[in-house]
Formats: structure tokens, C-alpha cells, sequence
């Protein structure tokens, strides 16, 4: 363990348990069945769970394949080649406890993952500026970081207005929300008077990881995360990925691992309404119904208000989730991911994934040949390298050809040596599934539990009473749900664990719920 992991100990930063699990049978004592209507990381999630206990669980996924916005697919290049696709990086930081613990069902030692070097920022104006080698736990971490980046000197501190800075430090699950869900992420960042690199450096490439622009963005959620991926966890930002697509590690172990426990997994089942069927519910497809006492609906926020707004039964028995629709179900800002088979490669030093400073589209560049042992066996053969470009929040009504051109144009300004690639493939997607995180968004945003019985809620989009987000949101959420359901039935709950669930200089004496 390192040495700033035993200090951040001793002040609170460790693993926290938000709910010991447990309290009931093994396996739930009696024939109970669920329908959970999504196939991503929150529905799978919650129903691996529910099939161990005994739950006879189906999965719905509109999609042909499942992952949501960690899915994959199968592309056949030009020459042949049956190579995988997907809907961008995403990084497995290792305080993502719920999602590591579904993942570890499948492979114990999660050996599938692999730690991935460094984490540079990328500027055309500023030097490149590393953020994957700091101490992992806070303060140690926080200290390093102001010690080390060249966007921030100790001059720029005496002129940081500090009583601004300080909600970064004092994060708090309600107060954080009651003070600055109203104002926007843009200007708190304003309010700092930081020094226009040290802003754009440390903190804008953080806010856009959110599929969020900070201009529209609540400035309680940024805090929010900005505790959860630095200030708040002993592991640090460093991350892992896996060592080879998402179907082939995850998604593909993970519906035998279900399908072992008796559940079943239905693609391209899109659902189209939800209706009450005595004490339970009955899930309509296209293709037909599936009855079951208890639902959960983890699917994205359009996908979600969509469903809502087709079921009109549901006015009635859920009046509370009703209401919420509307304005949860708009999505934040378009996001693209463009990825491009070349013949020839970029210079060898550079990094397997880089995060990317004020360009007008471009967010994050990732090496596949560097990073996927399918990407890598493509290169090996062809000599050529395969590059995702991925955009989080972009401009909208701009099609996915001409925002996978902009990014290419803005990678060879960055990377001159790009400009020399031929693109032999290329696969761009544009869509607008990621919540939106607006001002004043909070007080209304679901929770798993709705105001009907047995219909639960899941995703990255869902409010939680403790710090997460993104893919580790989503499989909390989807966990909380299936708890919901195994109490309901007498069956032993699932363990859920979160960070610091505080700032380290929020007030101890209202620090847990």
C-alpha cells in the first residue's frame, strides 16, 4: 500500500460500505420473477444479482448486441477482417467497487483488465501535462498535483479566490446540491480566477469527461466528481481497460455467467410499453409480452421518457415518474466516436490514450493497436494502427462524416505525424443518449426506487445519496435495484460500496445519512 494511501486512511479516504447486503435467504424463498428492460451495464448488473438469488430474471435490449454505450459490435473491414467496434474508451478506475465486483464473476482476478500508463492532456497551446502519476490518495494527491503541473504556480495560488475554491473540499451529498445545483459548472470555474492553462488543463478536459459542456452543466455535479475521481478515493486516477473488446472480456462472459444462474438475455427486444398485470407488470415488445412481478428499467434518459410517455397506465400508477420525464428524458449535447483503420502508425512515444485540451471537437485520442489484442493482431499484420477519436459533447445537427473529419484535422495539429496516415476504414457515430446534468436538474432527477411498486429504476443517469458516476453509477444503480427487489422477496441483499462519502474539510458531524 502506499505511503499517501496509509495517510488518506487515517483520515477517512478508504472504501466506505453504503449497504452491508445480507438479512435474508441465500436464494429468494419462494418462485418470483423480473424483467429488466435495458442491456448495459446497469440492467446486467442488477440482473446477475437477482439470478444468483434465484430470481427467474429475462434481460430486454432493444440493441443486437448488449453494452449500451460500453457495447461492441462486429465491423468486416474491406479485406476481410471481422474486427470489433465500439462506442469509445472508457476507463476502469479502481474505484469503481460495484462494477469490479459484477466484473469478478466472470474472471475472479479480473486479469482481463490492464493498467493503462499515464494520462497526458493534450494542448496545441501548452505543453502536454501528465496526470496518471500522481500518489493515489488524497492529499497527497491534490498536493502532488499543484507541486508538479506547470499550469499552476505558487503565484497563481495567492490569486485563486480561495473561498470559491473551497466547496471543491467540502463535498457533501446534500448540502453540495442545495448550494450549487442552481449555478453552472462554467461559473464556478470563473469564480476561481484561475489562470486561463491551469483552467483549461485541469479542469475543462474533467468537465467535458461528463458528455456535459460546463456552460450547461450543474456546478454541484462537478464538484460532485471532481470528489469522487480525486479528492475523495484512495485509488487515485489511475485506470485500467481491457485487454481486448467489450463482447469478447465482458458482455459475452457475462450473459453464460446469467444464462448458468437460469436467466436470459433477449436482443433486439425492443420495449414499447409497460402496463400493470395484477400485482405485477407486463413488459410489451413488438414481438410479444413478458409478465413478472417485479421491472427494472435500465435504459438511457430518451429511451426511458420515451417508454413512460407510451404507457399511459403508468400516469396512474407512477404520477411522481410521470412528472420527471419530461425534463430528465432531454439528453445532454451529441457525442461522436470516430474509429480509423491506417496504414502506418503514429510516433511510438505516444500515449495509448491522451485527453485532449480546447480543441473545438476533439476530446480524447486512444491507440486500439496499443491497447486491444484484436486491434493489435489487425496491426501486427498490416503494419497499420488503429486510432479512436472521440468527441463527448459536440455540436448538434453536425453529421458524424464531417465531425469525423474535423477530428482528424485536429489530432494531425496535435500530432503532426498523423497527417501521413492513410485511412484505409473508417466508422463514425454520432447519438445523443448521455443524461444531462443541467442546473437545477438535481432536485428532480429520479431515484432507483419510483413511486410504483415493484418498478425500480437503473443507470448513469440516476440519482444516488452517495458519491459515483458514469459506468460506476450505472452498475450501483443497477445493484440498489436488485436489492430493492431480493428484500421484497426475503432474499439477502448485495454489498454496495462507495469512497469518502465527504469532502475532506466537510463537517464530520452531518457527514453520513
Amino acid at each position: 500500500m502506499a505511503l499517501s494511501q496509509v495517510v488518506g486512511r487515517l483520515i477517512g479516504v478508504r472504501e466506505h460500505e453504503v449497504d452491508p447486503g445480507g438479512g435474508g435467504a441465500p436464494r429468494v424463498p419462494r418462485p418470483v420473477g423480473a424483467v429488466v428492460v435495458g442491456g448495459g451495464i446497469a440492467g446486467m448488473s442488477a440482473a446477475v444479482v437477482l439470478a444468483e438469488r434465484g430470481v427467474d430474471v429475462t434481460v430486454l435490449e432493444a440493441a443486437s448486441t448488449l453494452g449500451g454505450r460500453l457495447g461492441a459490435w462486429p465491423e468486416v473491414l474491406a479485406d476481410g477482417t471481422r474486427q470489433h467496434n465500439e462506442h469509445g474508451f472508457h476507463a476502469f478506475f479502481r474505484q469503481y467497487y460495484n462494477w469490479r465486483s459484477v466484473l469478478r464473476r466472470v474472471d475472479p482476478g479480473l486479469g482481463f483488465l490492464r493498467p493503462v500508463p499515464g494520462y497526458p492532456i493534450l494542448s496545441a497551446d501548452w505543453p502536454t501535462e501528465e496526470f496518471g502519476r500522481l500518489p493515489p490518495a488524497p492529499p497527497a494527491n491534490l498536493l502532488a498535483l499543484l507541486a508538479r503541473s506547470p499550469s499552476l504556480r505558487l503565484g497563481d495560488l495567492r490569486g485563486m479566490d480561495r473561498d470559491a475554491a473551497l466547496p471543491l473540499l467540502t463535498y457533501h451529498p446534500e448540502r453540495t446540491y442545495a448550494e450549487f445545483d442552481d449555478v453552472t459548472a462554467d461559473e464556478l470555474l470563473t469564480s476561481l480566477r484561475l489562470p486561463d492553462r491551469a483552467r483549461a488543463m485541469l479542469f475543462e478536459v474533467f468537465s467535458h469527461s461528463f458528455f456535459n459542456h460546463e456552460a450547461e452543466m450543474s456546478a454541484a455535479e462537478m464538484i460532485a466528481q471532481f470528489h469522487f475521481y480525486l479528492l475523495g478515493n484512495p485509488e487515485g486516477l489511475a485506470f485500467d481497460c481491457p485487454d481486448d473488446d467489450y463482447a469478447t472480456t465482458i458482455w459475452e462472459p457475462l450473459t453464460r455467467y446469467l444464462e448458468k444462474h437460469g436467466g436470459r438475455v433477449v436482443t433486439a427486444a425492443t420495449a414499447t410499453a409497460l402496463r400493470r398485470n395484477g400485482d405485477g407488470w407486463r413488459v410489451v415488445t413488438a414481438d410479444g409480452s413478458y409478465a413478472a412481478r417485479h421491472v427494472v428499467l435500465a435504459v438511457d434518459p430518451p429511451a426511458l421518457a420515451a417508454l413512460v410517455a407510451a404507457s399511459p397506465g403508468l400516469a396512474e400508477a407512477a404520477p411522481e415518474l410521470a412528472a420527471r420525464m419530461p425534463a430528465f428524458g432531454r439528453p445532454g449535447p451529441p457525442y461522436a466516436v470516430v474509429r480509423l483503420w491506417c496504414d502506418g502508425d503514429v510516433d511510438a512515444d505516444r500515449a495509448v490514450f491522451s485527453g485532449v485540451s480546447r480543441q473545438p471537437t476533439l476530446d480524447s485520442v486512444t491507440l486500439y493497436h496499443r491497447l486491444e489484442n484484436s486491434s493489435r493482431r489487425w496491426a501486427g499484420r498490416t503494419g497499420g494502427s488503429v486510432v479512436e477519436l472521440h468527441a463527448y459533447a459536440c455540436d448538434p445537427g453536425v453529421s458524424a462524416e464531417e465531425l469525423a473529419e474535423r477530428m482528424r484535422a485536429e489530432l494531425c495539429t496535435l500530432w503532426p505525424e498523423a497527417a501521413k496516415l492513410r485511412v484505409r476504414e473508417l466508422r463514425a457515430r454520432v447519438e445523443a443518449q448521455a443524461p444531462a446534468f443541467t442546473p437545477g436538474s438535481h432536485a428532480r432527477r429520479p431515484g432507483v426506487r419510483t413511486d410504483a411498486d415493484g418498478l425500480y429504476l437503473a443507470g448513469d443517469g440516476i440519482r444516488t445519496q452517495f458519491p459515483s458516476a458514469l459506468m460506476e453509477r450505472s452498475a450501483a444503480t443497477g445493484i440498489i435495484a436488485a436489492n430493492h427487489i431480493l428484500r421484497a422477496e426475503g432474499g439477502a441483499a448485495e454489498p454496495v460500496r462507495s469512497i469518502r462519502p465527504t469532502g475532506l474539510l466537510a463537517r464530520r458531524s452531518t457527514a453520513r445519512r
